[in-house]
C-alpha cells in the first residue's frame, strides 16, 4: 500500500470501531446523532467535499453526490447504522479499486527498470558514468558484461551475446559483432564493447517504448466511450428517478386514494434507489480491464498503444505479413556465386562496392561475404533503383547490381538461378557477369506461429514480398500461409492491403498486417491495426503501429490476440454482470423489497466483484 491508501485504511479501522461501540450505547436523540456524525465524517468527508465541489462547477451529478445525499439521507430518516455503513462500505470499495489499479500500473512501471540510469563514456582511459540524457551522438560509450545498453548505437569493437528479449524475462541471445546495430534495453551477456550513439537518449528505443506505454491510458476504446456517455445520462437520470419516487406515490396515495402518504418510506426507498444505481461497477471496472489488459500484455512483451488498439485486436480475422526480418531473421548470407565470367572474390568486390551506400540486409551480407574495408573513393554515381537494385561506377566501370526486374530494365540478358533463395545479379559495362544468391534464414517459431494464429481463430494468413515467385512460393508452403504474394514493390504492399480490406466480409473482421522495416510503415499505417517488430525493427515501423512486439517473435502475434479477446471478454462480463444487478436491485429497491443492506452489495459489491474479474487480464502468462 502507498501512503494515501494506508491513511484510507486506518479511517477505515477507526470509522468502523466507532460505529459498532455507538450502535450498542443506550443514547436516543440529539446526542445518538452527533455520536454518529463522528464516524460518519471520519470516512466520508473526502466525498462530501468532492460532491460539494460538483456542485459549484455545476458537475452535480456523479458518485459523490450520489454517495452524499443518500447517506445523509439515512441518517436524517434516523437510520444512523446504515448510513454510515454505506458510506463505509463504498470507501471499502474504492480502496480495494485504487489497490487493484495500482498493481496494474506496477506492473507496466517494471518496465521502467528497462532504462538504464548511466552510461559508460571513456574520458583519458577510464571509464565515467555519466546521465545517459548527456550522452551526444557520435559518442563512444562502453557496455560492460551484465549491463543494460543505454542508447542505440553501432557496435565498433567486441563481439558480444545479447538478451534481447530483456522486457519479457525470457532469455533469448544473439550474437553481435562489430558493426552490428544494437538498441537500447538489451543486457550485454558476454564481453566487453564499445558502441558509437547514433541517437540520443530521448530518441533511443527504449525511450520510446516507455513513452508508448505511459501514452497508452489515453486513447480510449469504443466499450470505455459508451461506459462514459453512458453514465453521463444515466446518472442524472436515476438522480430524478430517485425524486420521483420519494414524491410521486406519497402524493398519490394522500390525493387519490385518501391513504396516508408515508414520506418517509418512500424516501427511505428513493435514497436506496440512489445507492443502488451508483455506476461505480461501470465506470471503474471497464477502464481498469484495459489497463490491466494493456499491463498484462506488456509483462508479455507485447505493447498495445491505447485500450482502443486493443478492442480491434480482438477483432482480427486475417493477418498479413511481411517476409524479410517478419518471419525470417533477416540475417542474409552469400551461399553461392554462380555463371561468373570474373574470379568469385571479384564479383563480390563490384556486388559489395556497388551496394556500400545502402543499409539493406542483402547489402550488408554482400559487404559481410567481401570481408575487407569499403573503399568509398572508388565508387561514385550511386543510384538506388526501388525494388530493383542500384547501379554504381566502380573504378570507371558501370555496375549494375539488384534482380531479374533491374537486368529487364536495363536490356541485359541474364541467367536464372536453379536455387531457391534471394539472387543478385551484376552486370558490368552493359554485359552481364554472373549472379550471387544469397539465403535467408527462417524464424524457428515461424511455422508455429501460423499454427496459433489458425488455433486463435485467424480466417486467413497471407505474406507479402519483394522476393521472387519462387522463394516466396517455398517459403508460404514451408510454414503453411494461407496465401502469398511475391515481387512486390513497398507500394504494391500499400496496393495489396487495400485490396485485402475491401475483400473482407464483414466490418467487424479486422485486418492486421505485421511488418519490420522502414518500408513497411505506410503498410502498417493502412492496416485496420498494425503490429511492429520491436527489437529489430525500424523506428518509423515502431511509430506507425498501434502494437509492438519487443521481442521479434512472431509467435506473439497470437498471443497478442488472445490476450485482447480475454480482456474484451472480462469487459463485457463486467457490462453485463454490473448492469444486470444494477437493474434487478433498482426495481427491488422501488418496491420496497431491497433495503439499504441490498444496496450496499449492489454498489460496493458488484464493483468489487467487477474490479476483481477486471485485474484478471494482469495474468496472460498461460495464454
Amino acid at each position: 500500500m502507498n501512503k494515501k491508501q494506508k491513511k484510507m485504511f486506518i479511517r477505515i479501522l477507526v470509522a468502523a470501531a466507532l460505529m459498532i461501540l455507538f450502535s450498542y450505547l443506550p443514547f436516543e436523540g440529539y446526542l445518538r446523532f452527533g455520536l454518529f456524525m463522528i464516524p460518519y465524517l471520519v470516512i466520508g468527508y473526502d466525498i462530501l467535499k468532492k460532491a460539494g465541489k460538483g456542485i459549484r462547477n455545476r458537475q452535480v451529478f456523479d458518485e459523490n453526490f450520489l454517495m452524499a445525499v443518500a447517506t445523509l439521507g439515512a441518517i436524517l430518516l434516523g437510520d444512523y447504522s446504515e448510513g454510515v455503513a454505506v458510506m463505509l462500505f463504498y470507501q471499502i470499495g474504492e480502496l480495494f479499486q485504487s489497490y487493484a489499479v495500482g498493481k496494474s500500473r506496477r506492473n507496466i512501471s517494471d518496465l521502467m527498470d528497462i532504462r538504464p540510469d548511466y552510461a559508460n563514456v571513456e574520458h583519458d582511459g577510464t571509464l565515467e558514468k555519466v546521465d545517459p540524457d548527456e550522452v551526444e551522438i557520435g559518442t563512444t560509450i562502453v557496455v560492460q558484461p551484465g549491463e543494460k545498453v543505454p542508447i542505440d548505437g553501432i557496435i565498433l569493437e567486441g563481439k558480444t551475446s545479447l538478451n534481447t528479449s530483456a522486457l519479457t524475462g525470457e532469455s533469448l541471445p544473439r550474437d553481435a559483432a562489430v558493426g552490428d546495430e544494437i538498441i537500447s534495453g538489451c543486457i550485454n551477456m558476454t564481453g566487453m564493447i564499445r558502441v558509437r550513439t547514433t541517437k540520443e537518449f530521448g530518441e533511443s528505443t527504449v525511450s520510446k517504448i516507455l513513452e508508448l506505454v505511459e501514452n497508452s491510458s489515453s486513447r480510449k476504446s469504443r466499450s470505455e466511450n459508451f461506459i462514459s456517455k453512458f453514465a453521463r445520462y444515466y446518472t442524472p437520470a436515476v438522480c430524478y428517478g430517485a425524486v420521483a419516487l420519494a414524491i410521486l406515490p406519497p402524493l398519490i396515495r394522500m390525493l387519490f386514494l385518501g391513504l396516508s402518504p408515508e414520506w418517509g418510506d418512500w424516501i427511505y426507498r428513493a435514497l436506496t434507489f440512489l445507492v443502488i444505481s451508483c455506476p461505480c461497477a461501470l465506470v471503474i471496472s471497464i477502464p481498469l480491464s484495459f489497463f490491466a489488459g494493456i499491463g498484462g500484455a506488456s509483462n508479455a512483451g507485447v505493447l498495445v498503444k491505447g485500450s482502443n488498439y486493443l478492442e480491434t485486436l480482438s477483432q482480427t480475422k486475417y493477418v498479413v505479413f511481411d517476409k524479410t526480418g517478419t518471419m525470417t531473421q533477416g540475417v542474409f548470407e552469400v551461399s553461392g556465386v554462380h555463371h561468373s565470367s570474373l574470379a568469385k572474390e571479384q564479383l563480390l568486390e563490384y556486388a559489395a562496392l556497388a551496394e556500400n551506400s545502402s543499409s539493406h540486409p542483402i547489402s550488408k551480407s554482400l559487404q559481410r561475404a567481401y570481408g575487407k574495408p569499403i573503399d568509398r573513393s572508388r565508387v561514385s554515381d550511386i543510384e538506388e533503383i526501388s525494388g530493383n537494385g542500384v547501379t554504381a561506377i566502380v573504378d570507371g566501370k558501370t555496375v549494375a547490381a539488384g534482380n531479374a526486374k533491374l537486368m529487364n530494365r536495363l536490356g541485359i540478358a541474364y541467367k536464372d538461378c536453379h536455387h531457391v533463395g534471394t539472387v543478385v545479379h551484376i552486370a558490368i559495362d552493359g554485359a552481364y557477369a554472373g549472379h550471387i544468391l544469397i539465403s535467408d534464414i527462417v524464424k524457428p517459431t515461424a511455422k508455429e506461429a501460423i499454427q496459433s494464429l489458425k488455433k486463435a481463430g485467424v480466417a486467413k494468413t497471407i505474406m507479402l514480398t519483394g522476393d521472387s515467385k519462387r522463394v516466396a512460393e517455398q517459403v508460404a508452403a514451408e510454414l503453411g500461409f494461407d496465401e502469398v504474394y511475391s515481387e512486390l514493390l513497398p507500394a504494391d504492399k500499400v496496393a495489396k492491403v487495400e485490396e485485402l480490406l475491401e475483400k473482407k466480409k464483414a466490418k467487424t473482421e479486422q485486418l492486421a498486417f505485421v511488418g519490420d522495416g522502414i518500408n513497411d510503415a505506410p503498410v502498417l499505417s493502412r492496416a485496420d491495426i498494425g503490429i511492429a517488430m520491436g527489437a529489430m525493427g525500424s523506428d518509423a515501423a515502431i511509430e506507425a503501429a498501434d502494437v509492438v512486439l519487443m521481442d521479434d517473435d512472431p509467435l506473439k502475434v497470437a498471443k497478442a490476440i488472445r490476450i485482447s479477446r480475454k480482456c474484451i471478454r472480462i469487459v463485457y462480463q463486467n457490462i453485463y454482470f454490473a448492469i444486470g444487478i444494477k437493474v434487478i436491485c433498482l426495481i427491488l429497491g422501488a418496491l420496497g423489497i431491497a433495503n439499504m443492506w441490498m444496496a450496499i452489495f449492489a454498489d460496493v459489491g458488484v464493483m468489487i466483484l467487477a474490479v476483481l474479474n477486471a485485474i484478471r487480464a494482469l495474468f496472460v502468462k498461460k495464454l
